[in-house]
C-alpha cells in the first residue's frame, strides 16, 4: 500500500498536470470504486486546485468559480482541511484512498479506459484523468464539510509526521503499551506511516519493533528517525516494490536505500549481524538484533 512518501509524491507529479484544469464530466466504471455520500457529478464544472495528500489519502482540492475559500498558495490542502472544518456547507474535493493497487495517470484526449480503470474525470483541456485499480480495493469520495465530519477514517487520523514536533510525537505515545511498531501503523495516533517506513525509522532509532512502553527520549530520537527516512523517500519519489508509480508513471528509487525493510536474513549493513524477522499488527517485520537492542 502506498504510504506517505508515495501519496506525496504522486500529489506533486500529478499537480504539472491538472492544477488549473476545470472537470467537463465524468464516470464511473465500477461502482464500488465510488464511495461516500455525494454523487460524483457533483465536481463537475469545478477547477482542481493544486493535489496534496492527508496521511495516505491524495485530495484535489476543488474550487467552482469565484467562491471564497480559504487561501495557501503554498498548500491548498491545508486551506482545504481548515474549510472542511469550518462548517460551511459545499463541495470542497476529492479524496483518493489508493489501497494496495489504486493509480492515479492523467491520459490525453480520447485515450479509452483500460482493463482496470474505474472512475475517469475529463478535464477541459481534452486530456483525462484514470483512476486505476486492479484489486478494487481503493475509493474515491466527493468530499464536504458535513460528509468528512461523518466520516471515521477522516475525523480519526492521527497528526502528519513532517509536521509535528519532537515534544508531541513523544506525548502521542507516551503511557501506551502496545509495541512500538503497532503504534507507529495506527492510523489515529499519527498518519500516513505505513509497513516500510516503521522498520527503517525503528532501524535507524536503534529501537526493537517489539518494544513496550518507550521513554521520551528515545521517541525523540524515533521522531528525528522517522522524519528522516520519510524525507528521504520523498526526495526519492517513493519506493517501488510491486505496483507503485508515480503519476507519471515513474518507479521510485528509495527501496534501494532500505536497511531492513524485505531484507530477513541478510546481513544489516552496519554491523554484519544476520537480520530477524517476526509479525507484528500482523505485518512482517525485520530488524537487526544487535543494533536495535532497546
Amino acid at each position: 500500500m502506498p504510504e506517505l512518501p508515495e501519496v506525496e509524491t504522486i500529489a506533486r507529479t500529478l499537480a504539472p498536470q491538472v492544477e488549473g484544469r476545470r472537470i467537463v464530466g465524468c464516470e464511473v466504471l465500477n461502482p464500488s470504486t465510488f464511495a461516500g455520500e455525494i454523487p460524483l457529478e457533483k465536481v463537475v464544472g469545478a477547477t482542481i486546485r493544486r493535489p496534496g495528500r492527508r496521511g495516505k489519502l491524495l485530495l484535489l482540492p476543488l474550487t467552482f468559480g469565484q467562491e471564497d475559500v480559504p487561501s495557501d498558495e503554498e498548500c491548498p490542502c491545508r486551506a482545504l482541511a481548515g474549510y472542511l472544518a469550518s462548517g460551511a456547507e459545499r463541495v470542497t474535493g476529492l479524496g483518493f484512498h489508493l489501497k494496495m493497487t489504486g493509480r492515479v495517470f492523467v491520459y490525453p484526449q480520447g485515450t479509452p479506459p483500460e482493463k482496470h480503470t474505474r472512475l475517469i474525470l475529463d478535464l477541459d483541456d481534452g486530456s483525462r484523468l484514470f483512476f486505476d485499480d486492479a484489486r478494487k480495493f481503493g475509493y474515491v469520495r466527493v468530499l464536504s464539510p458535513s460528509t468528512v465530519a461523518r466520516w471515521p477514517f477522516w475525523t480519526e487520523l492521527g497528526p502528519e509526521p513532517l509536521e509535528i514536533d519532537a515534544e508531541a510525537f513523544a506525548a502521542r505515545f507516551a503511557g501506551k503499551g502496545g509495541k512500538i511498531k503497532a503504534l507507529l501503523l495506527d492510523q489515529t495516533i499519527l498518519a500516513g506511516c505505513g509497513n516500510i517506513y516503521a522498520d527503517e525509522s525503528l532501524y535507524r532509532a536503534g529501537i526493537r519493533p517489539d518494544a513496550r512502553r518507550v521513554s521520551g527520549e528515545r521517541l525523540k530520537r524515533l521522531h528525528a528517525a522517522l522524519r528522516e527516512v520519510l524525507l528521504e523517500s520523498i526526495n526519492a519519489c517513493g519506493s517501488s516494490i510491486r505496483d507503485y508509480r508515480t503519476a507519471r508513471g515513474d518507479a521510485g528509487a528509495f527501496q534501494n536505500a532500505f536497511r531492513v525493510y524485505g531484507r530477513s536474513g541478510q546481513t544489516c549493513l552496519d554491523c554484519g549481524t544476520a537480520l530477524e524477522s517476526c509479525r507484528i499488527a500482523g505485518r512482517s517485520t525485520v530488524f537487526c538484533p544487535k543494533c536495535q537492542r532497546a
